[in-house]
């Protein structure tokens, strides 16, 4: 029997461990420890972005701020409807073509960060022309914001609606 080599037994050790399910459990580790967190500046950033996508009527930028699973709930007059993402876009984009002088503002607070979630108050002021008549209609909403690759992204939002 030949003396046992420490060279050849590290070798055989490190070649068994992705059989021994190691190198799964330490990559696990590693990208446990990468994982995105939520974080005030990214619900800042997220509602910077949607008064600026707003604003500009741009759909597009609009619908990259909002989770494909997104839902809306809204009540006004205690009549409430509920949107998914596709919905939301349309209604918006309905409200656009309709109107003229479109104005939006948002801001956000009470914010409560848990992982890769926020949960905040949001209150919107959106303003209009139509009919030659000016129509504002101010929502507050709690809204949860979830990270999607490195943003916070609309996911669920339950809003009243007033129009003054």
């Amino acid at each position: 029997m030949k003396p046992l080599n420490k060279a050849r037994i590290l070798t055989v050790l490190l070649k068994s461990l992705p059989i021994l399910g190691v190198g799964a459990i330490a990559t696990g580790i590693c990208i446990s420890a990468q994982a995105a967190v939520m974080t005030e500046s990214l619900v800042q950033s997220y509602a910077a972005a949607m008064k600026s996508a707003a604003n500009s009527q741009n759909i597009g930028q609009v619908a990259k701020l909002v989770s494909e699973d997104a839902l809306i709930s809204m009540s006004r007059k205690g009549k409430s409807t509920s949107l998914d993402k596709d919905a939301y876009l349309k209604l918006l984009q309905s409200s656009w073509s309709q109107t003229s002088n479109y104005h939006y503002d948002i801001s956000i607070d009470n914010i409560v960060i848990t992982g890769s979630q926020a949960k905040a108050n949001v209150n919107t002021v959106e303003s209009w022309v139509k009919d030659g008549k000016k129509v504002s209609f101010v929502t507050t909403s709690r809204v949860t914001l979830a990270l999607s690759t490195g943003n916070a992204v609309l996911l669920r939002a339950v809003s009243q609606v007033t129009i003054d």
